[in-house]
């Protein structure tokens, strides 16, 4: 988006007496995104509508990123679209890597009682990141607030394939990008890695970037809510822990008691929000697979700045981003940040005190 305004003083007629002649001034000043939306045409205020020096000013919104809440502050990528990559979670692809790179992850219950992940980018990259596993039906509705995202998998059975397909999620498996590579950090099929950058270079030219998903605290805005160590959740046969670190702000991730580390930065996982939405998971209607029932309403628990807050998550369509409200009616607002998304079943998440 790119702001522009011109303000122009008007000539200050000279005394007829001065020797000089009239003298004119001007001065320009640019306020500028990276957003790119069309310029305002400047205005130029005549005589009799110059305002006083004491009239109220418009604040220029401050511009973010849609996935974090940061502010953009010039930097170009804010103008890119999201990019999804499925993400292996089987015991035989741990470490992983990307998750301290990704905007946004979701983590979603598929066969066998595991999970798998999906991470969402578009501030930053990871090069590479891996191991890309296949998608799901329930994929399509996820993502479908990210404003037609580029969709980076391994790929899927037929049904699956035909629905992506169907879609407007961007199908960039192998067969449409040919950038993905086997590693030699994991066994086959657990090695299939990409890189962000190189999968963008196939994303549609129409391509847009996606709306903001959350509601973010401004500058010295309190977390809502009490104070919480964070969260533990049964997502089937995985047992998933965040703990929250009051020193460096994050939440830390275990997965089976174990610290669950990125295997690109040799790290824990850290995220700035868990926001856990409880899903409904219905036997999909090709396969057997989980379908998460994303769409309508459910039981929502955000744990953000230490602190955790009870309340609902509504989605209208696909399309829409999850709105957020607590017990009393107020939207839930997040810390500046990446945010981890979690979606167990019901009755599969306990708050620590």
């Amino acid at each position: 988006m790119r702001f522009s305004r011109l303000l122009a003083l008007l000539p200050i007629i000279a005394l007829a007496a001065c020797s000089d002649g009239a003298k004119s001034t001007s001065s320009d000043e640019t306020i500028s995104d990276t957003v790119g939306l069309s310029t305002i045409p400047p205005t130029v205020a005549p005589p009799s509508t110059i305002p006083p020096t004491d009239a109220p000013t418009t604040t220029i919104p401050e511009v973010v990123f849609p996935l974090t809440g940061v502010p953009v502050n010039g930097n170009a990528n804010a103008a890119r679209v999201a990019l999804v990559v499925k993400i292996d979670n089987s015991p035989g692809a741990i470490p992983q890597t990307g998750f301290n790179a990704a905007d946004l992850v979701y983590e979603e219950i598929v066969n066998d009682g595991i999970t798998r992940f999906a991470m969402v980018f578009q501030s930053g990259d990871s090069d590479p990141v891996g191991p890309c596993r296949s998608g799901r039906i329930q994929d399509v509705d996820l993502f479908g607030s990210l404003n037609a995202p580029l969709f980076a998998w391994s790929g899927g059975n037929a049904s699956v394939t035909r629905a992506v397909d169907n879609s407007d999620l961007v199908n960039l498996g192998p067969n449409y990008a040919p950038v993905y590579f086997r590693s030699k950090a994991h066994s086959a099929p657990h090695n299939l890695y990409t890189k962000t950058s190189e999968i963008r270079t196939f994303a549609p030219p129409e391509s847009q970037p996606p709306v903001q998903q959350f509601q973010y605290r401004g500058v010295g805005e309190p977390a809502a809510g009490g104070p919480s160590t964070g969260v533990h959740l049964d997502m089937d046969n995985y047992a998933i822990d965040w703990a929250w670190n009051a020193a460096t702000g994050f939440y830390e991730r275990m997965q089976e008691g174990k610290v669950h580390k990125d295997a690109g930065t040799d790290s824990v996982i850290t995220t700035n929000n868990v926001v856990v939405l409880v899903m409904v998971y219905r036997a999909g209607q090709f396969s057997g697979s989980p379908d998460a029932q994303s769409v309508g309403q459910g039981e929502a628990l955000v744990f953000t700045g230490g602190n955790y807050v009870h309340g609902t998550w509504t989605r209208a369509d696909r399309l829409a981003p999850f709105t957020l409200i607590d017990d009393s009616g107020a939207p839930i607002k997040l810390s500046t940040g990446r945010t981890f998304i979690e979606l167990p079943r019901v009755d599969q998440t306990s708050p620590a005190a």
